[in-house]
């Protein structure tokens, strides 16, 4: 492809690309999307009429990941489509004019409280330096603010949000954004319902290799099974012994799944069994209940007696018989 010369020979001339693309796009940028953003930037000086095929080739990349990079570049306010081609958005204007369009509906009162809020100000400036090296894009503020707002953090939790972040390699807006909301909806305001959140989350993961290990699932387990061992914690409220019986009665079937240990485990719930003790007194009764009816099936001598059918909860305890003979 043969480009025209303009001013500068080609061996002087520079593609300008402001900081702003650095300090807000760069980080979620894949690395072919970028190498097409930088490309099609140094095009666009020359104005040249490129074709896709093309691009593919020049920089080497297949052309459904140029249509891709093409389109997420756009989602991006990277660029805009236009009938006859791309406009590269002019960034520092875009992102002033983002800046400014909010503060002109902002009240009175409300630029009055953030002048005023001191520790939100150090704040703010802490996770700057801490984790932009100073060097922050001005978007970030209006996000944190947001979050400020919306989650009702005070300043330490927000500071720990991207200490978190930050440590995972994970300085995106989407993935800060889910870690906020998942905070939120565990009701984390302050630092100590913070703490206990960790608590919470660190004795679900003790709960998560014990039941690992005692089912021999030394691959890890799937997400579904972890969804399962957080209904039972969470939202049930079952410590280890209550799921330990569960477990146990796992080894009289021929193949156990996580499948049969939920239905064990939410039939206790749903009987409204809170405690070990009370399992227990349940599965108990549920043993005096299976004798008494094959002694019962026993005295009637039926000769079809064996074709009988079970009900959902006769096949969730079936393995019963199995338990009194082995006791």
């Amino acid at each position: 492809m043969k480009l025209e010369q303009k001013d500068k020979s080609l061996l002087f001339s520079e593609t300008m690309i402001p900081d702003i693309f650095f300090s807000e796009y760069l980080s979620s940028l894949p690395g072919d999307y970028l190498k097409i953003y930088l490309y099609i930037n140094f095009l666009s000086k020359y104005e040249k009429d490129i074709k896709l095929n093309d691009l593919s080739k020049k920089l080497n990349i297949p052309l459904k990941v140029i249509h891709d990079g093409l389109k997420h570049l756009e989602e991006c306010n990277l660029i805009l489509k236009k009938s006859t081609g791309y406009i590269i958005i002019d960034l520092q204007e875009a992102t002033l004019h983002n800046l400014y369009t909010p503060n002109l509906t902002m009240s009175k009162e409300k630029i009055e409280q953030n002048s005023k809020n001191d520790a939100r100000s150090k704040a703010i400036e802490h996770i700057n330096n801490m984790y932009f090296q100073g060097i922050m894009g001005p978007s970030w503020y209006n996000d944190i603010d947001l979050w400020f707002s919306k989650y009702e953090f005070d300043e330490q939790v927000m500071i720990a949000l991207f200490d978190y972040c930050y440590n995972r390699g994970a300085m995106h807006r989407n993935y800060i954004q889910t870690v906020a909301e998942a905070w939120a909806s565990n009701k984390v305001k302050t630092w100590n319902d913070l703490d206990k959140f960790y608590e919470k989350q660190e004795s679900l993961n003790v709960y998560k290799k014990t039941i690992s290990k005692k089912l021999g699932k030394h691959q890890g387990l799937t997400q579904y099974e972890n969804d399962y061992i957080e209904n039972w914690v969470l939202n049930f409220g079952y410590d280890m012994s209550v799921i330990e019986i569960a477990l146990k009665r796992t080894t009289l079937k021929q193949n156990p799944n996580f499948e049969y240990i939920n239905n064990l485990i939410t039939d206790w719930h749903d009987r409204n069994l809170k405690t070990a003790a009370e399992v227990q007194a349940f599965l108990e009764e549920r043993k005096k209940q299976e004798k008494a009816t094959k002694d019962l099936k026993t005295k009637v001598k039926k000769t079809d007696f064996e074709q009988r059918n079970y009900d959902n909860l006769d096949f969730l305890y079936a393995n019963q018989t199995i338990e009194n003979k082995e006791d």
